[in-house]
Parts: structure tokens; C-alpha cells; sequence
């Protein structure tokens, strides 16, 4: 790569709606990393790159790229194909607590790196560290040393591990230019790539709780995902999911511990066992556990009726220095002392959740950050009684609320009643899962 690019020419060109060699897009990227080049002329290439697009040769070389920044994992050493899952991030979301220990006791490796809250979405890392004494903080031969202990290692971003996605990302954050399917791809898959699978499961949401707000939105973003692993021999599946409400009942990071557990003992909501088997199910499969789809969502269903999932996942939590007495009895952990309800003022059915709000409740709750450098709250959240579709009658429950700040009750009571809708007609149930995207294209999805 020449080292002579000027970097107001690239600004000058993706301004002039020019594409960019991969040369010239790898430069910006080290050259920033190296601190060569300014905070504002890169933010000029963002935004410029934000208005006038970036094509897929583009949008694969700043991946590439930043993939190439620091370390790629390798995990050739243990056997089976490595495969991890993303989500693009909801509420209530705790698939990966109940997904990752079912399939590494399948017998496939899950290297899962996670983050923590983004916004009015939940963090991995922030429900992993609700568990007392359980740490994500490694450096990258621990982390080899747990997964092939394991088949299962629970991570957050290591230095190593695609710095210069760290450093662009906080660029975008305040310069507006978070929300373009480019960036968000690049960011995502160049950490993914970066771990050492082989394969790869992407829950891509839409809804009133998701980044995507419309399905459409959802599809380009996955075809952009799947594309671009495709073209790093990464198999690559995405599934578009429904986050027009909560994933399960419970909101806030060891409530959503405690949902998990339920799951992995096969006691979890319906909603959240779906999905889970779904998402497990696809990993099995392409970890070649199971010669099918449908037959990895049975062995998947198996690891929790066997109790061999729930083991698994004590073993992990036990390894990475968690208090498995928690686990096997979640009562113990003491919940806030201020606790509210939240009724109905009148009778008829759940039409409508605002999940974006419900998800915006639980950061003032104390379950979220609203700047980086404030404390979560690991037994804060929302505990739901009543999901769209349901019935409910005048005065009766629709959530409960835990809560160590009682001066936010009263502001979070009102941002929660006008988050739910109820009237008079029963809403049609809606799909949990839309379409499936793979290397075949997109498709409605069917099982």
C-alpha cells in the first residue's frame, strides 16, 4: 500500500461522488489508527461517504481493513468449525446467554465476542457482569485457553481485536453518521472475522425496538452482512426478527440472567425459546453438528431437555470466575428496593408497545448507561406482565419496575404508560421471524 495518498484528495473525490481504490480506503484507516491523520478530515470522509454512498467494493475494503488493524484470531489449534452469533440489538434481548451454552454442548465452538449496551439496547457484556464475579476482561491467550477448554468463551473487545473499529466508531457516534448500512456492516463483521470462526449467525431485527425500524431496512442491512461473508469464505446466515416488543418478559441485565436460565432449563417464555432453538439451531447446522436446519433446532431443543446445556453454562461462568451459586439459585440475588407497578386504566387488549421507550425506561431505571462513564445498576429493570395480544382488565398489572433511584419513578411511570396501547380489538399476532438471508438470497422464512 503506497503511503503518499493525500487525504484531502480522498475527501475531495468521495465528496465528487468518486469511488475509492482499496489502497486508498486501507490508508484513511491506518493512517488514522496511527493518528497521522485528523479527527475532522476523517469525519469530512464519513459524512462525505454517508451522503454519496459507498459501493460493495468500498464497503469490503474498509472491512477488510479494519479487520486488518490488529490480531485475527487463530483457532486452527482446536478442532470443528468455530461459529459465533450477532444481533443487531433489541430489548430484552438474551438470546446469546441462552443460545451460546446450548450449542457448544452440541460440540461446537463458540468464540463470542460481545459489547455492551448501545442506547436503549442491552449489552451482553453488561448481563454477563451482573453475575457476581464473572469477568470478560481478557487477554487473548486466556481467551484460547477457555475455548479450547470449553468449546465456549465469553468475551468482551480485547485491544488486540480490531482497534480501529473502536476509534471510528466513536467518530461516527458524534458526527451523525451511525445509522448508514456500510458502516454498520463494517463495524459488526470486521470484530466477527477478527475472532477466528468459520461460520456465522446474524439475528437482524426491525421494529419499534430495533435500530432498523421497518423490515425493508432489516433485509439490505443482512444482504450486506451476509455479502460480505460470504466473500471471506465465511458461511454466513441472517434471520430478519420482529422487535416490535420485548424479547421475553424481563428488561435489565440479571432479570434477563434470570429469564436465561429459565430458557436452558426449558422453562424460558415462548418467545424466547423460539428464537433461541431457532438461532442455536442454525450454529449446530453450520457447524456441521446436524445435516440440516430442522434437525439442528431438535438437537438444540435436546441440550436443554438433557440438562447438558444448563451445565455447560455453569462450567463457563464457573471458569470465568462467576458465583455459580447464583446460578443454581437466582433468588439470592437481592433486587432493588424501590419497586413499583405500572396498571391498566382501562379494559381491552395489548395492540401496540412502544419497545424503543420501554428500552429508554430501563437506561433511567439505572439498567443502561446515558453517558460512558455511568454505572450500571445489574438488578435494575422491567418485569412484564402482559405482551401485545393479551388481555387485560381496568387496574390490572402490565409491568412491575426495580429500580435504586426513586427520584426517576415518577417521570419513568408516565414514559411507560405511554408506551403501551390498549383497545378494544385483539391485534393479529405477528411473525417473530420474517425472512431468512443466506448465500440463496432472501426468502420468506418458513418452518
Amino acid at each position: 500500500m503506497s503511503t503518499n495518498y493525500n487525504i484531502v484528495s480522498l475527501i475531495r473525490k468521495k465528496r465528487n461522488k468518486i469511488h475509492l481504490t482499496s489502497d486508498e480506503i486501507s490508508f484513511i484507516v491506518s493512517a488514522y489508527l496511527a493518528g497521522d491523520i485528523e479527527d475532522y478530515q476523517v469525519s469530512a470522509f464519513l459524512m462525505a461517504s454517508f451522503l454519496n454512498g459507498l459501493n460493495t467494493e468500498e464497503s469490503s475494503a474498509l472491512t477488510n481493513s479494519m479487520l486488518h488493524s490488529g490480531q485475527i484470531v487463530d483457532l486452527s489449534h482446536i478442532p470443528g468449525k468455530k461459529v459465533d452469533k450477532h444481533s443487531t440489538g433489541g430489548v430484552g434481548d438474551k438470546l446469546s446467554l441462552v443460545l451460546a451454552p446450548i450449542v457448544a454442548s452440541a460440540g461446537v465452538p463458540v468464540p463470542m465476542i460481545s459489547g455492551r449496551g448501545l442506547g436503549h439496547t442491552g449489552g451482553t457484556l453488561d448481563k454477563l457482569g451482573s453475575i457476581p464475579g464473572f469477568s470478560t476482561d481478557m487477554d487473548l491467550p486466556r481467551y484460547k485457553e477457555i475455548i479450547q477448554k470449553h468449546l465456549l468463551v465469553l468475551a468482551g473487545q480485547t485491544a488486540e481485536i480490531a482497534p480501529a473499529d473502536k476509534k471510528l466508531y466513536a467518530l461516527r457516534d458524534v458526527t451523525a453518521t451511525v445509522e448508514y448500512i456500510p458502516f454498520i456492516a463494517s463495524s459488526i463483521m470486521s470484530k466477527k472475522l477478527a475472532e477466528g470462526i468459520d461460520a456465522l449467525v446474524l439475528d437482524v431485527k426491525y421494529g419499534s425496538g430495533a435500530f432498523m425500524k421497518t423490515s425493508e431496512q432489516a433485509i439490505e442491512l443482512a444482504e450486506t452482512l451476509v455479502g460480505i461473508g460470504e466473500q471471506f469464505d465465511k458461511k454466513t446466515i441472517a434471520f430478519i426478527t420482529n422487535m416490535n416488543q420485548p424479547t421475553g418478559y424481563k428488561i435489565g441485565n440479571w432479570l434477563e440472567v434470570e429469564e436465561s436460565i429459565d430458557c436452558l432449563k426449558g422453562k424460558g417464555p415462548e418467545d424466547t425459546a423460539y428464537l433461541s432453538h431457532l438461532l442455536a439451531g442454525a450454529m449446530i447446522y453450520l457447524g456441521g453438528k446436524a445435516d440440516s436446519l430442522e434437525n439442528g433446532i431438535a438437537l438444540s431443543k435436546r441440550q436443554t431437555q438433557n440438562g447438558e446445556a444448563f451445565s455447560k453454562w455453569k462450567d463457563i461462568v464457573a471458569e470465568q470466575g462467576g458465583d455459580v451459586s447464583f446460578i443454581e439459585d437466582p433468588n439470592k440475588f437481592v433486587l432493588p428496593s424501590f419497586v413499583f407497578e405500572l396498571k391498566s386504566s382501562k379494559t381491552g387488549f395489548v395492540q401496540k408497545i412502544d419497545t424503543y421507550s420501554v428500552g429508554m425506561a430501563a437506561v433511567e431505571l439505572g439498567a443502561g448507561r446515558k453517558l460512558i462513564t455511568d454505572v450500571i445498576d445489574p438488578g435494575a429493570g422491567i418485569v412484564l406482565e402482559k405482551k401485545i395480544g393479551d388481555k387485560i382488565e381496568e387496574g390490572e398489572t402490565i409491568l412491575k419496575a426495580y429500580t435504586n433511584k426513586p427520584t426517576v419513578i415518577d417521570e419513568v411511570t408516565e414514559q411507560l404508560f405511554s408506551a403501551f396501547s390498549i383497545g378494544d380489538e385483539k391485534p393479529e399476532a405477528q411473525p417473530l421471524v420474517t425472512h431468512i438471508c443466506d448465500s440463496n438470497g432472501t426468502r420468506a422464512f418458513e418452518l
